[in-house]
C-alpha cells in the first residue's frame, strides 16, 4: 500500500506470531523431502502439537488436530507440482479452519425488535464491544438499534454506555434509579417497539469471576427478554483460562456466539483456536482496541491463513475497498498513469491508509509479511511529520512537485518544523515511489493492484 515504506519501526508482539513461527519450523522438516513418509511426518507433527501447546491450546485438542493432520497427511498423495512442506500447510490450514468454526457464523438481527444479550466478566470488553455492535449494525446493516444500561453496580458503566452511544449517534436507555437488571431489560424492549427501534443490545453486568449470583441475574435476564443472540464476551489476553469461562457460562446460558477483544494485545492465540472446539459455538466477532469501527467478522479460513502466514488478502482488499470508492480509484489510477500524482494525491491515501485500521495488523494481512514483522513495531505516529511537511507546501507546490527547488524546502522545512535533511529523504522518497509508479505503468500492473477499484 502507498506510504507503507515511510513507516519507522521498533520492537513488538502480535497475535499467534509465535504459533506461526513454530509452525513454519515444524513445515521445514519436509522442505527438500520427495515424499511423506511416517518417518518425517512424525517429527512434523510432533513440532505441530507442541506449538499449539506453548500457543495454550489444551493439550487434548492439541492431540486430536494433530492426529486428524497426521492422518490425512499418510494418506494424501503428493503430486510433482506440490511438495510435501506445500500439501502439509495445506492440510494444516484445512484443520485449523475447521477447529475454529469452518466458515463465518451469522448473526440474528432480525426481530419485533431483535434482542441482544451481552454476557462476560467484569473487564473483558462488554460495554465497549456493545458499542461497536451497535454501530456495526448500524453502519453496516442499516438498522436502527438501542443499546440498554443493565449493569445498575457501575456506574461508569452506564456513563461509558451513555458517551458510546453519543459517540456513534445511538440511543441509550439508562434507568438509574432502577435496581433490577431484568425489570430495565424488560423495560427497554418496550421502549424500542414504542421507538421503532429494530434491534435491542442489552449490556450486562459482570464480575471479576464466575459465581452464581452474576449466572442467576442474566440468567434471569434471559428469560424475561428471550433473546435471539447472547454473546459471550472473553478476553483473548487469558487464553486457556478465557476457554474454561467460556464452558461456564455456556453451561448455564447456552449462548449463540463468542466475541474475543484484546486481539491487540501479547496473546498466544490459544483461546481463538480452542473455544470453538471447547463448547461449539462459533467465534462471530473479534474486536481489537478502543475505536467503534474496529470490530471484524470473524472469518476461520482467513485466521488460519494468517496463522500460518499465508496473508489475509481478502480482508486488506475489503478494508481498503472501505475507504476508496471505485470512482475515486479510477481517478487515481487516471493520474498515476499520466505520471501526474502529486502529494495532495499521496496525502488523501496517507488518510485513507490511517482510517483502513491498525497498521501492525494491515501489514500482518500480507502473504509472508507475518514472520518477518515479529522484531519490528509500527509507529502510527511516523504519519504526522509526512503531513507536516506536505501541509507546509503551497497548494501548486502539492499539485506540481517539481516546482520545489532548494528555496522552496527550506521554508517546507522551516514552516513543518523539521530540517532540511528530513525534507530532502522524504522528496527522494516520494521521487522513487512515482519512478516505481510510472514502471509498474509500463508492465500495466498498476490498475490490477489498485485498491478499492472493483473491476
Amino acid at each position: 500500500m502507498i506510504g507503507w515504506r515511510f513507516v519507522s519501526l521498533t520492537p513488538f508482539i502480535t497475535m499467534f506470531n509465535s504459533l506461526q513461527q513454530k509452525l513454519e519450523t515444524a513445515f521445514k522438516n519436509l522442505k527438500g523431502q520427495g515424499r511423506i513418509t511416517e518417518l518425517n511426518v512424525a517429527t512434523t507433527i510432533k513440532e505441530i502439537r507442541r506449538a499449539l501447546v506453548d500457543a495454550d491450546v489444551n493439550y487434548k485438542i492439541a492431540k486430536e488436530f494433530t492426529d486428524k493432520v497426521k492422518e490425512k497427511a499418510m494418506g494424501a498423495k503428493v503430486i510433482n507440482a506440490v511438495s510435501p512442506g506445500q500439501l502439509m500447510t495445506k492440510i494444516v490450514k484445512d484443520e485449523l479452519t475447521a477447529l475454529m468454526g469452518g466458515t463465518e457464523a451469522t448473526l440474528q438481527d432480525k426481530g419485533n425488535p431483535a434482542i441482544i444479550l451481552i454476557a462476560g466478566l467484569q473487564g473483558s470488553g462488554k460495554t465497549t464491544f456493545s458499542g461497536k455492535l451497535a454501530n456495526y449494525l448500524k453502519q453496516k446493516r442499516g438498522l436502527s438499534p438501542l443499546l440498554v444500561a443493565g449493569d445498575v453496580y457501575r456506574p461508569a458503566a452506564m456513563e461509558q454506555l451513555r458517551v458510546l452511544g453519543e459517540q456513534i449517534g445511538v440511543e441509550v436507555y439508562i434507568d438509574a434509579a432502577n435496581q433490577d437488571p431484568v425489570a430495565i431489560a424488560r423495560d427497554a424492549v418496550s421502549k424500542a417497539r414504542s421507538l421503532n427501534k429494530n434491534v435491542v443490545i442489552v449490556d450486562t453486568a459482570g464480575r471479576l469471576a464466575v459465581d452464581e449470583a452474576m449466572m442467576n441475574e442474566v440468567s434471569r435476564i434471559k428469560e424475561a427478554v428471550q433473546p435471539q443472540e447472547i454473546l459471550f464476551v472473553v478476553d483473548s489476553m487469558t487464553g486457556q483460562d478465557a476457554v474454561n469461562t467460556a464452558k461456564a457460562f455456556n453451561d448455564r446460558l447456552n449462548f449463540t456466539g463468542v466475541i474475543l477483544t484484546k486481539l491487540d494485545g501479547d496473546t498466544r492465540g490459544g483461546a481463538a483456536l480452542s473455544i470453538t472446539y471447547t463448547v461449539n459455538k462459533p467465534i462471530k466477532f473479534t474486536s481489537n482496541g478502543e475505536k467503534m469501527d474496529t470490530l471484524d467478522v470473524f472469518y476461520p479460513e482467513r485466521m488460519a491463513q494468517r496463522i500460518l502466514g499465508m496473508g489475509d488478502i481478502t480482508t486488506l482488499v475489503e478494508k481498503a475497498q472501505a475507504q476508496i470508492s471505485e470512482e475515486e480509484a479510477k481517478k487515481l489510477e487516471a493520474k498515476i498513469r499520466k505520471n501526474k500524482f502529486d502529494f495532495a494525491d499521496f496525502k488523501m491515501q496517507l488518510e485513507q491508509l490511517k482510517k483502513m485500521g491498525d497498521m501492525k495488523e494491515m501489514l500482518g494481512m500480507i502473504p509472508g509479511m507475518g514472520s518477518k514483522l515479529k522484531d519490528i513495531d509500527i509507529d502510527e505516529n511516523a504519519f504526522k511529520g509526512i503531513e507536516a511537511m506536505i501541509n507546509a507546501m503551497t497548494p501548486a507546490e502539492r499539485a506540481n512537485p517539481d516546482l520545489i527547488d532548494p528555496s522552496r524546502k527550506k521554508r517546507i522545512a522551516k514552516g513543518s518544523g523539521k530540517d532540511i535533511q528530513e525534507v530532502n529523504n522524504f522528496m527522494k522518497q516520494f521521487d522513487q515511489m512515482r519512478d516505481m509508479m510510472k514502471n509498474m505503468n509500463k508492465l500495466g500492473a498498476f490498475g490490477k493492484m489498485m485498491p478499492g477499484l472493483k473491476r
